[in-house]
């Protein structure tokens, strides 16, 4: 299934939640029209304008959506995004479940944004995690993109990630490592490294990229100066807003954050009728 085909099937879930609206249908007569205008009620960074798009479009091939902005623009309070206009029932079922999805992502987007802000001016890039809504994925990686940060694996399948749960069932790096290699080759290979003789032994193992989970930053420095740029090393383990920019100056390459998506918090946008006809 390719992306397109993937995100369709989330819509056409979350259509399924809502069902028909027999409020709608009750109160506006067939075929009468309806104009409504899509606005920011607070700034951030805007993300999932696609999926409004096609989430309209699932309820009424005829519903129009006409954006002025881009996924990616900054938002400040009051700011006109677009207009959408159709059939009354068709845009007021779609209403909900469309800003259900643009609140999201451009929630996570506005986050990931702020992360990326703090770490300007080195060298480190803001990772996503596996941190994510069930089921929305796809959606929510997306919008990091949208807010300037970079994603890691999307699933278990395009990364082996060797943590400390399959080296201590297997007894050591080297042979973690090895069963992969063989069991999955051509896949990238990142591995948790605990202690920094974990660092150096995975330098000589030769992986593709060394996660520093949970290491303190002089610990971090010190890896950075071990590895010296022949591996990509990879900083995760609760890191915060107020962390990341310590984080970042030790001169790691990638900071793994899962704050972004998991505890996201929607940015309020809304959807108001202009007229109807």
């Amino acid at each position: 299934m390719n992306t397109e085909e993937l995100i369709t099937r989330i819509i056409d879930l979350a259509l399924i939640e809502d069902g028909e609206d027999v409020t709608s249908t009750a109160i506006f007569p067939p075929g009468e029209q309806m104009q409504a205008v899509l606005k920011a009620k607070a700034g951030g960074v805007l993300a999932g304008l696609e999926v409004v798009r096609t989430v309209f479009r699932r309820v009424d091939p005829s519903i129009r959506c006409d954006f002025i902005k881009k996924d990616g623009d900054r938002l400040e309070p009051g700011d006109t995004i677009g207009r959408i206009a159709g059939p009354a029932v068709g845009v007021l079922r779609g209403e909900r479940t469309a800003l259900n999805f643009l609140q999201r992502m451009s929630g996570i987007a506005t986050r990931t944004a702020e992360y990326v802000r703090l770490v300007k001016g080195t060298k480190a890039k803001i990772l996503d995690t596996r941190k994510t809504a069930p089921g929305q994925r796809v959606l929510d990686k997306y919008a990091v993109k949208a807010g300037g940060g970079t994603n890691h694996r999307m699933g278990l399948w395009d990364m082996a990630l060797i943590k400390d749960n399959h080296i201590d069932r297997e007894g050591s790096l080297e042979g973690s490592v090895a069963k992969v290699r063989q069991a999955c080759p051509g896949v990238p290979v990142e591995v948790e490294a605990r202690t920094l003789s974990d660092v150096e032994r995975l330098l000589k193992i030769g992986v593709d990229r060394i996660m520093l989970d949970n290491f303190p930053t002089d610990a971090m420095k010190k890896a950075v100066e071990l590895v010296g740029g022949r591996v990509p090393l990879e900083a995760s383990g609760g890191i915060t807003l107020e962390t990341v920019r310590d984080v970042a100056l030790t001169g790691v390459d990638y900071i793994s954050v899962g704050d972004v998506t998991h505890s996201v918090r929607a940015l309020d946008i809304s959807l108001t009728i202009e007229e109807t006809a």
